[in-house]
């Protein structure tokens, strides 16, 4: 039987003392909030049991540092979030690709459950709108922050998990998976560029690829920076990404790319 979420002003009643304040500031768009949790939840087909999870795991500490009757962050639940992901993203690949080998699909995983990865998962959700954030860090464009938005997806996997368990989880992160492996493997994002280019390197007598960052634009919520990778001096190949490991590991993929080494 399909359950309703319900409204904020009920559950105001239904809560204990502690938690009224907590249930009224939940709609509350003064620090550029869109969505409240019952919202989020309605839109992505989440059945909360306790939604006190799902507000919890959308609330920052700048938001606790603001609001007092609020009373915890996201941060435990962001932490045991991160094990949740490795095992649930284990399993899927693991039926996912049954002849893959398991170096393979560590890679995998791996490339699945890093910052940039899970930062890109709360975009196509437009997890942003609902995160609960102080107005500093709202002013200061934290909801379009890619370490801000892999916090808050994991600590929304971990409530998810909390209240439906594994089953929930799969549910929920099954689609993301699928496209996201799918453009992985074609792309070769699983395979660790700038290894295969040092070896690659290593081999032709060529000593090791230098990384140098070119700039930086954006704001400094969203800044993107520019890298080139350099073989002998000479510029191999160039990339972009939100932090300059990213940024990195795009030039190395490039690069190969550009030597006939991968597609």
């Amino acid at each position: 039987m399909d359950r309703k979420l319900p409204e904020p002003e009920g559950l105001r009643w239904l809560a204990t003392p502690e938690f009224r304040e907590e249930l009224v500031d939940l709609t509350n768009n003064g620090t550029g909030l869109r969505e409240s949790p019952q919202e989020l939840a309605s839109r992505l087909g989440l059945e909360f049991k306790d939604w006190l999870l799902l507000s919890r795991a959308l609330t920052h500490r700048s938001y606790l540092n603001e609001h007092p009757e609020a009373l915890e962050d996201n941060e435990r639940l962001e932490f045991l979030g991160d094990a949740v992901l490795d095992f649930t993203v284990g399993a899927w690949l693991y039926n996912r690709y049954p002849e893959m080998h398991e170096g393979d699909l560590t890679r995998m995983r791996s490339a699945l459950v890093h910052t940039e990865a899970l930062a890109e998962f709360a975009r196509q959700i437009d997890l942003g709108g609902a995160m609960r954030l102080g107005r500093g860090e709202t002013a200061a464009g934290g909801r379009l922050r890619p370490a801000l938005l892999c916090d808050t997806f994991e600590a929304v996997v971990r409530a998810i998990y909390l209240d439906a368990g594994i089953d929930g989880v799969m549910k929920f992160i099954g689609p993301l998976l699928e496209s996201s492996a799918d453009d992985i493997l074609a792309n070769h994002k699983n395979e660790d560029s700038k290894s295969m280019l040092q070896e690659w390197a290593q081999s032709q007598g060529f000593q090791a690829p230098q990384y140098v960052t070119r700039g930086a634009t954006g704001p400094d919520h969203s800044k993107m920076f520019a890298v080139d990778v350099l073989i002998m001096g000479e510029v191999k190949g160039s990339g972009m990404g939100h932090s300059k490991q990213a940024a990195a590991k795009a030039a190395a993929q490039n690069a190969l790319q550009q030597l006939g080494l991968v597609d």
